[in-house]
């Protein structure tokens, strides 16, 4: 039954009044199906949007988490901070030398060394094969028929401390021949050289500055064998000069902390800091 101004719907035309194909079941075979398997999440679309997710979740931690020395947090380090790189006296060990002092892979020129709460950057290294050339008098004759086979000494300075240290690494054939050599060196304190920031050889402390009040104090210089390593290290007070005080002012006076008495850094604890950083890697060598 219609009313009048309607005509009934002929078979083929939908509800709109417009003729549109029919298969048999009446389903179109293009249009609705296509539009329900748009809609459907497939395995591989998945697996696609957690390829992204992950993607953009390293890159964030990234970003996050810099190197310090980078130009651009996460990009590495910049050219300037590059063209920065301590001096080196001496010869590098080859790269094929799997157990060679190479200061690169141990203390990487643009990452900072923190151990124990201290902070320090790398400075200048000296290396070699003639493990005699760490010792202040050469004459003497510690390594002689000890089977040393390769020295690096690293400077380092501290970041938030005014103190400077200095790490000895001595690698020998075995470890009977390195706990020999760390016996002789403890007891003869002061035997190994320490090496400043621009690789030169500190002149050793004579008797006199020792006993003067303005002698800027040292730490007792710590032995370690470790494996067929021996490691020695001592640490000094920064006598690099601070800013130039203003004509008139009146000094403020040092402040007490626990970093040592009057305001003195605690040398002790950046050598024990450094020590153990410097053996870590042959600890099971």
């Amino acid at each position: 039954m219609t009313t009048q101004g309607e005509r009934t719907p002929t078979p083929g035309e939908g509800q709109d009044g417009q003729a549109g194909q029919r298969t048999g079941g009446g389903a179109d075979p293009t249009g609705g199906a296509d539009r329900k398997r748009g809609r459907r999440l497939t395995g591989r679309r998945a697996v696609g949007w957690v390829v992204m997710v992950g993607v953009v979740a390293a890159g964030g931690w990234i970003i996050t988490r810099p190197t310090p020395g980078d130009y651009i947090p996460g990009l590495g380090p910049s050219k300037k901070d590059a063209a920065r790189t301590p001096p080196v006296v001496g010869t590098p060990p080859p790269p094929t030398d799997s157990e060679g002092l190479n200061a690169d892979s141990l203390f990487p020129a643009q990452r900072l060394v923190e151990a124990a709460g201290y902070k320090a950057r790398r400075n200048g290294i000296r290396q070699g094969e003639n493990c005699a050339e760490v010792l202040q008098d050469r004459t003497q004759e510690l390594f002689r028929d000890s089977g040393c086979q390769a020295y690096l000494t690293v400077s380092f300075s501290g970041v938030d401390r005014p103190v400077l240290s200095s790490v000895t690494l001595l690698r020998f054939a075995d470890q009977a021949s390195a706990a020999r050599t760390a016996d002789a060196l403890r007891a003869k304190p002061g035997a190994v050289a320490f090496i400043l920031a621009d690789t030169n050889i500190a002149p050793a402390p004579s008797a006199s500055a020792s006993a003067s009040a303005s002698a800027k104090p040292a730490s007792e210089p710590r032995v370690e064998a470790v494996g067929h390593y021996v490691t020695v290290t001592s640490s000094r007070t920064d006598a690099h000069p601070g800013p130039a005080a203003t004509p008139g002012a009146t000094a403020p006076a040092p402040v007490p902390s626990a970093s040592g008495a009057g305001g003195e850094p605690n040398l002790d604890d950046a050598t024990r800091a450094l020590s153990y950083v410097a053996g870590q890697p042959f600890v099971w060598m």
